[in-house]
């Protein structure tokens, strides 16, 4: 193990790169620990369907930030942010280096950079989410533009869910949502940024592979005891990869078969949308997850930074 260096890093990307792995190298090669970016791996359970690392996959490595959720619990990130930072700050105040790892983007950003959360109205949001299921999120997106040309250049139009959000807001508070987009500049805490990719073809094989194993490893089973703990109820917990699928499969809305097939198909297209979210951040440096010599190149651009 190499001397402790107190510089926070962010191992971020795609699903299915690598990142859990490469972010238990450098917390050990830098006296660090893992803080969980994933959005999905705060619930209790749900450690099949999401990839999360087991106890001997963690190496004595202490992670923060995984199993705090029930599954009828809806994730939040302003919660997220207020939580996160105090982690990372108990860590750097004990010279330990926080290795903040995984692909939920806004959790990351959210981090990372001065994100505010205005408040909610449920009555607003209710009648937007009507809207959207009514004329799509092109239409939608489309007003946002009007109202909003920044935030709707930041947003995906596929995004129905942050476009609603950016509506809520706007009319809520009569700002532009813009107003509480981050602005450009270093990273808090002066982390580095780590992007860990791979070549489309291979990362969708891998893809491919994982959910075949997620499905042998039993995540119908887990899916079941977790519906049983209120799985469906969780407004979050219930729309994630793989568990969303098993719920229609048991529903009967298809057979299992169709649901490791539609599981892979949506998986290989969140992982676009990953792709299309950390590359828009000049701060990251990407490393091909397929490199032999990962870890000493990761390591690298964190000496370098120091």
């Amino acid at each position: 193990m190499g001397a402790p260096v107190i510089t926070p890093i962010a191992v971020v990307g795609p699903t299915a790169t690598g990142k859990s792995g490469l972010a238990v190298r450098l917390a050990q090669r830098f006296g660090g620990e893992v803080v969980n970016a994933d959005a999905m791996q705060l619930y209790r359970g749900m450690d099949i369907g999401t990839a999360k690392m087991t106890i001997e996959e963690r190496e004595g490595v202490p992670h923060h930030l995984l199993d705090v959720l029930d599954v009828t619990e809806t994730a939040s990130v302003a919660a997220y942010q207020r939580e996160t930072r105090a982690v990372i700050e108990r860590l750097l105040a004990d010279g330990r280096t926080p290795v903040l790892a995984g692909g939920s983007g806004l959790y990351v950003q959210a981090v990372l950079d001065d994100l505010r959360f205005p408040g909610t109205d449920d009555a607003i949001r209710t009648r937007l989410e009507a809207e959207l299921s009514t004329v799509g999120t092109e239409a939608l997106h489309e007003r946002l533009r009007v109202l909003d040309p920044a935030a709707a250049a930041a947003i995906l139009p596929s995004n129905g869910r942050r476009i609603v959000r950016a509506l809520e807001v706007i009319e809520l508070t009569g700002e532009p949502f813009s107003a509480n987009l981050p602005k450009p500049g270093p990273a808090r805490y002066g982390t580095v940024l780590i992007g860990v990719d791979r070549e489309v073809s291979e990362l969708d094989d891998r893809v491919d592979r994982r959910v075949d194993l997620m499905f042998d490893a039993g995540l119908v089973d887990e899916v079941v005891a977790l519906e049983a703990r209120g799985l469906r109820e969780g407004k979050t917990a219930s729309r994630a990869l793989g568990y969303q699928q098993v719920l229609s499969a048991l529903d009967s809305e298809c057979n299992i078969l169709d649901a490791v097939d539609n599981t892979k198909r949506a998986t290989r297209r969140f992982v676009r949308r990953q792709r299309s979210w950390f590359r828009r951040d000049r701060r990251v440096t990407w490393l091909d997850g397929a490199r032999d010599d990962l870890v000493d190149a990761a390591s690298n651009l964190v000496t370098w930074s120091s």
